[in-house]
């Protein structure tokens, strides 16, 4: 009789036991990062990082692999690569640090119509540029070069480095500065500090723009640098 209370005993243990194995998996399960989740973390990303860009700004992210399984993260952060721009065709990283560590890729473009010069009239190398040879145009400025002029005041003055076609937009780097200092003329070297001021006079080396950097030879014949200023002055820093 006791034996037999044993095996009943013994069964019924078995069998919530089995109850409980069969239940854990269930319970073990790790909720998975939602995708929509991800979209909306890589938008306010890029919204953020283009806030200062001149014009009006769209945000596409790309298509996001459904086949990923990700574990649920409570703050992903976003991410440039080194190098890479917020704006045109760009990748940004979405990265999660707990509790399960994992990153993930995710293409996205990024459109900026905005006003940029052109050339209203074919340009000939070393001409500097005057109002009415200049025009804006609306455009996508987030699928050109870097360095796009987007205010006509940004070119005045200037000049080409290389002779452009009407319709060609203008980039900072392919127009070189109105000099300010020019070799051979008499410049004023500046410097002053804590408690001091002291200026004098030497002639310009070379040509400058404005905030580039000249050499000049002093009266005594000793060559400085320094930052050349409208006005024929030379910034120079003890």
């Amino acid at each position: 009789m006791k034996s037999t209370l044993h095996i009943a005993l013994l069964f019924a243990l078995l069998a919530a036991g089995g109850s409980v194995l069969a239940q854990a998996p269930a319970s073990a399960q790790v909720a998975r990062q939602d995708s929509a989740r991800l979209r909306a973390v890589v938008e306010q990303f890029l919204a953020t990082e283009t806030a200062g860009l001149p014009g009006k700004v769209s945000v596409q992210v790309g298509p996001i692999d459904q086949r990923m399984s990700l574990a649920n993260c409570p703050a992903p952060q976003a991410f440039l690569q080194p190098g890479a721009r917020a704006w045109g065709k760009t990748t940004v990283g979405v990265r999660c640090t707990q509790p399960s560590p994992w990153t993930v890729y995710i293409q996205a473009q990024v459109s900026v119509v905005a006003d940029y010069v052109a050339a209203a009239v074919s340009l000939a190398q070393g001409q500097p540029l005057e109002a009415g040879q200049l025009t804006l145009v609306k455009g996508d400025i987030a699928a050109m070069p870097n360095g796009i002029v987007t205010d006509i005041a940004q070119a005045l003055g200037r000049s080409p480095t290389v002779s452009l076609a009407a319709g060609t937009p203008l980039r900072l780097d392919t127009l070189k500065a109105r000099p300010v200092v020019q070799q051979g003329q008499t410049v004023r070297l500046v410097s002053s500090g804590a408690g001091f001021s002291v200026s004098s006079e030497a002639r310009a080396i070379g040509n400058a723009g404005e905030g580039q950097v000249v050499q000049a030879r002093t009266a005594s014949g000793a060559i400085v640098s320094g930052t050349a200023r409208a006005g024929g002055l030379v910034e120079v820093a003890f």
